[in-house]
């Protein structure tokens, strides 16, 4: 499952319709803030759309729990079905545009980072869309965004509409949402920021093309391996939450032992919610806790104001021990038997829809460039550049048509690459495996050579239409 979140008119909504690439029920798309539901696009065999109230009702879909936020969300919320290939394997969250003004905050109806916070907890990623010609980070955003707190592992950020831009504004506006994010994620780690444009239309700056395209099927591959990590994601969560539990019930624990039994219990828990933080540091010595394993302070002293705390349970050694014998052993072989799985069932990848035109074909990312150049021609594609190497070639003096490792080595270091990177070339390049290199072997080298320095990776075994003529038959004979 996928969250999409971002402010009105990043392009969201566009988004799950590049991926799709077809409309979905409840579908509007506009300058203005059109989405102003939570939409919930799932596979169904027909077409067709399912209002929140019943969808909260519904055992089939992981949606029950939503009923708590009351009909003023429920009237917000829907889910669209329909027959497409992609939803087989993923299911993505369309969030409303988030808002600027504190009015239109205030008048959802519904504490909208509550319902955000929700959905964070049980999807497999939460992407945040950003608008490169348009870019800003509202107080309600920055509030979402803080929402998501303890999901860091999640996030990813994409910057939409980038081809409205060219390449000098891009890296200014990439830059400042990077110092943006940077005062709203306290994190120190870097955030996967992903480039592009994503709508089936003309791009309208073409200076970055390669870029947007290499940063769509990067994004498409993280997308894709979503359904493999599912089972171990809900793994980590069952873990996450059995943790919070034991610091959870060791703090419940300490202010039932703290009240006392008969006077003074309304002072004592002002008190108590007062020294919350030195409550958990002393907490954090006495269980060997680490603090990022305890909830925001503000947070739990503001749910503590309404609760009876001469109502607590005292600490169960047992159970605490249950959980920890769980963590310890139980897990462990729940880790083996999904390993188990994943090798005797594989995950299909996703497929349909937009990641199809990313597979093969002329149009799939990388045909047809660095050591895929001249697959599909006859003619050997080093020919073109064979007179220029030849020059170099008889500059070495070869013997009886063919330079020694050495006089290679001379010329092959001139390229200012790595030893190991040269070694590797070598070995593709030495076809016959003599030692030494021949007219067309040598081509193939400096060819090599020069798809490294252009910034492309060099093949594991050298592919069939980079093999020398002279050198096709008798290397095909010896494979």
């Amino acid at each position: 499952m996928v969250l999409l979140v971002g402010q009105y008119s990043t392009g969201k909504t566009t988004f799950i319709r590049y991926l799709l690439e077809q409309d979905f029920p409840g579908m509007r798309i506009g300058p203005e803030p059109t989405t102003d539901s939570f939409i919930a696009v799932m596979y169904g065999d027909s077409e067709g759309s399912i209002p929140g109230n019943a969808l909260v009702v519904d055992p089939k879909k992981p949606f029950r729990k939503l009923s708590r936020f009351g009909n003023a969300f429920l009237n917000r919320f829907m889910c669209s079905q329909l027959p497409n290939q992609v939803l087989k394997s993923i299911s993505i969250i369309d969030s409303p545009g988030i808002l600027s003004g504190e009015k239109q905050r205030i008048s959802r109806g519904y504490d909208f980072c509550q319902v955000l916070q929700w959905f964070a907890e049980r999807v497999d990623r939460i992407i945040l869309l950003f608008d490169a010609h348009k870019l800003d980070i509202s107080d309600e955003f920055s509030e979402a965004i803080k929402s998501f707190r303890g999901q860091d592992d999640k996030i990813r950020v994409v910057l939409n509409k980038a081809d409205q831009v060219d390449t000098q504004q891009l890296m200014r506006v990439y830059g400042a949402l990077m110092w943006s994010l940077g005062k709203v994620i306290n994190t120190p780690e870097v955030l996967r920021v992903y480039i592009g444009s994503f709508w089936a239309h003309p791009l309208r700056n073409t200076e970055n093309r390669r870029l947007f395209e290499a940063e769509a099927q990067d994004l498409f591959k993280d997308i894709q391996s979503l359904p493999q990590k599912a089972a171990v994601r809900k793994l980590n969560d069952l873990i996450k939450r059995a943790r919070l539990a034991k610091v959870h019930a060791y703090i419940i624990s300490y202010l039932k032992k703290e009240m006392p039994s008969v006077f003074g219990k309304e002072n004592k828990k002002k008190e108590l919610i007062s020294r919350l933080p030195e409550i958990y540091i002393q907490l954090q010595r006495e269980y060997h806790i680490s603090a990022g394993d305890f909830p925001e302070v503000k947070k739990m002293q503001e749910l503590l104001e309404t609760c009876d705390f001469t109502k607590f349970h005292s600490l169960k050694p047992k159970l605490i021990e249950a959980v920890d014998n769980m963590l310890a052993n139980k897990i462990a072989s729940l880790m083996s038997l999904i390993r188990q799985e994943e090798i005797n069932m594989p995950t299909e990848i996703v497929q349909g829809g937009a990641f199809d035109g990313t597979m093969a074909g002329p149009f799939g990312h990388g045909y047809g460039e660095g050591a895929k150049e001249g697959a599909d021609e006859d003619e050997w594609v080093v020919a073109k550049d064979k007179p220029a190497y030849d020059e170099i070639f008889y500059t070495l003096s070869p013997i009886n048509g063919k330079i020694s490792g050495i006089s290679a080595k001379k010329e092959m270091v001139t390229s200012k690459l790595p030893n190991s990177v040269l070694g590797k070339i070598w070995k593709l390049s030495d076809c016959d495996g003599d030692g030494m290199l021949d007219d067309e072997e040598f081509a193939l080298a400096k060819h090599l050579i020069k798809i490294k320095l252009d910034g492309y990776e060099l093949p594991g075994t050298l592919p069939s239409h980079l093999v020398p003529p002279s050198h096709r038959k008798p290397f095909q004979t010896a494979e």
